[in-house]
């Protein structure tokens, strides 16, 4: 969807490896490192990367079109003399992958790589976007749009903060109770009321919520998400990824009544930077993973964690290459 095919390619963006070799003037990595691959980058040198406000590297930002190195413009992956593509720099479902220095992250060798892989992306993307963007004072109130494994890690997130209650929004009754795990408090059902589910959130909290996260990329939720905060103080922070014809629609006064929208990119953290202090948030135990880890399977039984996926039944799958 909304990406052009590039195909052969190995596929894969969440993961963490051991580095075995490194290329000419790489100095920041040695063999023998333990890593997070991950799917933008921080080259360190570009306005982006020397900007404190910015995560989005400009050499290394997403980008699901490239399939070649940056060096050579060429793949490191073949069959029989033909390429094989790349996929956003990392391509870890493969026992080994070459990635741009910029695009690894070197963490704390004690950390179990089958636990600390999940927060290559989205773990550290819905955790980021309630620690880093939202920022939920202590006794406050935070409403999650969705309730998959970003938006858990939104909950948990909030649940760090101190927040004194977090309501869960999904589609999916069945997900409250796991959703308790992660500090979650209420549950609101949309299909189970009869007025717009920010109304119903306004009702619930005395005019809306101190902050609220949307972790699903439909753009009506997105829309309550905003609409459901508090006027004046109440923040808005947009995760998920819309459809690519998605408009967001919502009136002017929303606005000039002091709410705040805002979008998040990888929960603000600067891969190669910010990372080996989240490892370590789990490390001193601030930070539980094992509660997102519903499933595993060898990569020849990679289908079944497609299926887990789309009937809503597992929140992260490890795949064991």
């Amino acid at each position: 969807k909304g990406q052009n095919p590039v195909f052969p390619r190995i596929l894969g963006h969440e993961a963490a490896g051991i580095v075995e070799s490194v290329g000419e003037g790489v100095t920041d990595l040695k063999a023998g490192d333990h890593v997070l691959p991950v799917f933008t980058g921080e080259c360190k040198e570009c306005r982006h990367c020397k900007s404190e406000e910015s995560n989005m590297c400009d050499l290394l930002r997403i980008n699901t079109d490239r399939g070649v190195m940056l060096e050579d413009q060429k793949s490191r992956f073949s069959i029989n003399g033909k390429p094989i593509y790349h996929f956003v720099g990392t391509s870890t479902f493969s026992e080994y992958t070459v990635c741009h220095v910029g695009s690894v992250a070197k963490i704390n060798p004690l950390a179990p790589l089958d636990k600390v892989c999940i927060l290559s992306c989205g773990i550290s993307t819905g955790l980021g976007a309630t620690l880093n963007v939202a920022k939920p004072p202590k006794g406050s109130t935070v409403a999650v749009f969705g309730l998959g494994a970003v938006g858990l890690a939104a909950a948990e997130g909030a649940r760090m903060a101190g927040a004194s209650r977090i309501i869960g929004v999904d589609l999916v009754p069945s997900r409250f109770e796991l959703a308790k795990k992660f500090g979650v408090t209420d549950f609101v059902n949309p299909k189970e009321h009869s007025k717009p589910v920010q109304e119903v959130i306004v009702e619930m909290t005395d005019g809306g919520v101190d902050r609220s996260v949307e972790c699903t990329g439909n753009v009506n939720a997105m829309i309550s998400a905003f609409e459901c905060v508090h006027d004046v103080w109440g923040v808005a922070v947009l995760v998920g990824v819309p459809h690519k014809d998605a408009e967001f629609k919502t009136h002017p006064m929303n606005l000039l009544n002091e709410r705040t929208l805002k979008g998040t990119f990888f929960g603000n953290y600067k891969p190669r930077s910010d990372l080996p202090s989240v490892v370590e948030k789990y490390m001193n135990k601030e930070l539980e993973l094992e509660k997102f880890i519903t499933h595993e399977v060898p990569f020849a039984e990679i289908n079944k964690a497609f299926d887990l996926m789309l009937k809503g039944e597992g929140l992260r799958c490890i795949i064991t290459m």
